[in-house]
């Protein structure tokens, strides 16, 4: 996992991140070491991804928010790896979002990453607190290797 992690660091050594939510406590529920949570979710073409798929590649889950500057800005940058690194399985879950608000900002910044529409924090509430965006990062075994609060 060495090799995903100074692949990805170029991209979020300069971001920043809209973690000034009205949460006392910012902080990560899963750590680097930890088994990702069982989760389901809908992509936006349709097909369900879950935890177990992800077994087998390395993969990255970015959580987002359609209404946060730094998100709106860094997608792109995190497309760009993700069509550069097609061997890593890269997935967008929004947190607390509208398919209508998701879709736009699809459109909009020309994003080409498969996403999940979460109309609630349900998803996210299973890695963290508060903050976005939040990447995860996690070998074939689906162990966390990187946790990336994006400040």
């Amino acid at each position: 996992m060495k090799k995903m992690f100074y692949l990805i660091a170029p991209v979020f050594a300069v971001m920043a991140g809209c973690v000034g939510e009205d949460e006392p406590e910012v902080r990560s529920i899963v750590e680097v070491g930890d088994r990702l949570p069982e989760f389901s979710v809908v992509l936006n073409d349709g097909s369900t991804l879950t935890t177990e798929m992800l077994r087998g590649a390395e993969s990255m889950i970015v959580f987002f928010t359609t209404t946060c500057g730094d998100c709106r800005r860094e997608l792109p940058r995190i497309n760009t790896y993700a069509d550069a690194h097609p061997e890593v399985r890269v997935v967008c879950i929004s947190r607390s979002q509208t398919q209508q608000q998701v879709e736009a900002l699809w459109e909009e910044k020309g994003l080409t990453m498969p996403y999940s529409v979460q109309t609630d924090a349900g998803v996210y509430s299973m890695f963290a607190t508060a903050g976005v965006p939040r990447v995860y990062t996690a070998d074939a075994s689906l162990y966390v290797t990187g946790v990336y609060l994006l400040e």
